[in-house]
């Protein structure tokens, strides 16, 4: 599909290229602050799974340049941002970059030494696996990546701090809200208006985070297996359907963003520019080191006939 075409078909794509944001997904970071006001009082925020780095840019465009561009600013206690993932990314002013891995504690050791010691108010996770189509087992992987975001969380964010974090929603979404909830007293599950309403993506809002009294890191998979198996049989799977009939749980589920703004699922018409026809624009910056890069030097040495692809570069 042409830029042009997807251009029309997706109005927030089309958006982010305007607004110089690297995907479209910054809108729906933006769009949940607007609903939970998630950076009030942030000083120090962790960005998981942050390449190509579009919700990274917010917490740059939010929280550090106008601490930076303030009048009584002295360039002393700026917001800091640290953003992790596997992939590299290219730089984003006022963010610190960490190429890691989110379930190795190492990385949480990492963090922590940058915020000199001190722990995070939010961290935020828009990761997601590369999906298959088959929406059980896409749930099933989600839900694990969150958990590897959990562990993280339990070690780099403060008492009261607020987690963030993408959802495939699916028949154990009770589970995953029952886990969450040992945490955070109130988890609720948000659908910006920017994301497609085809789409099964939720965001699950954490806030005050509270673990439990005695609280052991080492002791958190336990603890979240116990939430699906609660009569204790070892041999039962961790899932949620205890949670259905008299112990059914009800999930607090909010739209937000603008209600009346663009529709994620609509298509919209190019703008009209005088003496001439709308220009697409390219993305704001493509990824760097994505990891389907060696996938599609392979496409490209058969499409050229290349019998020996080893040595075959996208730019050659």
């Amino acid at each position: 599909m042409g830029r042009a075409s997807r251009d029309k078909r997706d109005i927030y794509y089309r958006k982010a290229k305007e607004e110089g944001w690297r995907a479209r997904s910054a809108f729906k970071l933006l769009q949940i602050d607007e609903e939970f006001n998630i950076f009030e009082g942030v000083k120090r925020v962790v960005d998981l799974c942050a390449a190509p780095g579009s919700w990274s840019q917010v917490l740059s465009r939010k929280l550090y340049l106008p601490a930076k561009l303030a009048p009584d600013s002295k360039g002393e206690n700026l917001p800091l941002i640290v953003a992790i993932d596997l992939q590299p990314m290219a730089p984003i002013e006022g963010v610190i970059q960490v190429q890691g891995d989110i379930t190795n504690a190492r990385t949480a050791e990492v963090v922590i030494r940058h915020f000199d010691g001190c722990k995070a108010d939010l961290v935020v996770c828009d990761g997601a696996p590369d999906v298959t189509g088959l929406h059980d087992m896409d749930e099933f992987v989600q839900s694990q990546l969150i958990l590897a975001g959990l562990t993280i969380v339990t070690h780099v964010l403060k008492e009261g701090g607020k987690f963030i974090a993408k959802i495939f929603r699916g028949k154990d979404t009770s589970l995953l809200y029952c886990q969450l909830k040992l945490f955070f007293p109130v988890v609720t599950f948000a659908k910006p208006k920017s994301s497609r309403n085809s789409s099964i993506e939720a965001f699950a809002v954490c806030e005050n985070y509270s673990p439990p009294e005695g609280f052991n890191p080492k002791d958190l998979h336990r603890l979240l297996e116990k939430v699906g198996s609660p009569s204790g049989v070892d041999d039962t799977d961790c899932c949620s359907g205890w949670l259905e009939g008299p112990n059914k749980v009800y999930i607090p589920f909010l739209a937000c963003g603008d209600l009346s703004g663009y529709d994620s699922d609509r298509s919209y018409p190019l703008p009209k520019v005088d003496g001439g026809t709308y220009q697409s624009l390219d993305p704001v910056q493509p990824p760097i080191a994505p990891p389907y890069k060696r996938a599609l030097e392979l496409k490209k040495a058969s499409n050229q006939g290349v019998r020996d692809p080893e040595n075959l570069s996208l730019d050659s």
